[in-house]
């Protein structure tokens, strides 16, 4: 649990070496192109002209640009926003309550862990806490979610 980034907040002041990736795997020069908008695939547009012109706009996006805004999807957006806050409330809780599902190991089905899938052998860390779960179909595994906070399941 000490090499999760989310319990650091009171206790690391520095980034710690082994988070910064050498000078020779960085970027470096590298120009990006500049792009003053993004791809945007509209759900209910494209489905209404058939599934597989959602499903080619979609790959086009992503071979193109590598990521696209998805609108129209659906989603109600207080739901979106109840979920964001649902996660932050996850990652703001002691440690002691997100115990219960951190692990090392990747097999596990719902897992709590920092970095990449195999932090002991990874030369530089990357910044980040994952809480990674399988959600389908959901009867096979709510059961393994985290308990706290409650209205996470």
């Amino acid at each position: 649990m000490e090499k999760l980034l989310s319990s650091w907040s009171s206790t690391v002041k520095t980034l710690p070496d082994n988070y910064v990736f050498p000078v020779n795997s960085r970027p470096g020069d590298t120009t990006v192109p500049f792009c003053d908008t993004l791809p945007v695939v509209d759900l209910d547009n494209a489905l209404a002209l058939g599934r597989h012109v959602a499903v080619q706009q979609i790959i086009r996006a992503c071979q193109e640009y590598g990521l696209f805004q998805l609108i129209n999807h659906g989603v109600d957006d207080g739901l979106l926003n109840d979920t964001m806050s649902v996660v932050h409330e996850f990652f703001d809780m002691l440690n002691e309550d997100k115990a219960s599902v951190y692990s090392e190991d990747p097999s596990n089905k719902c897992r709590l862990y920092t970095s990449t899938y195999d932090y002991e052998n990874e030369e530089v860390h990357l910044w980040r806490d994952n809480l990674r779960h399988h959600c389908s179909p959901i009867d096979d595994f709510i059961h393994l979610w985290p308990q706290k906070p409650a209205r996470y399941r």
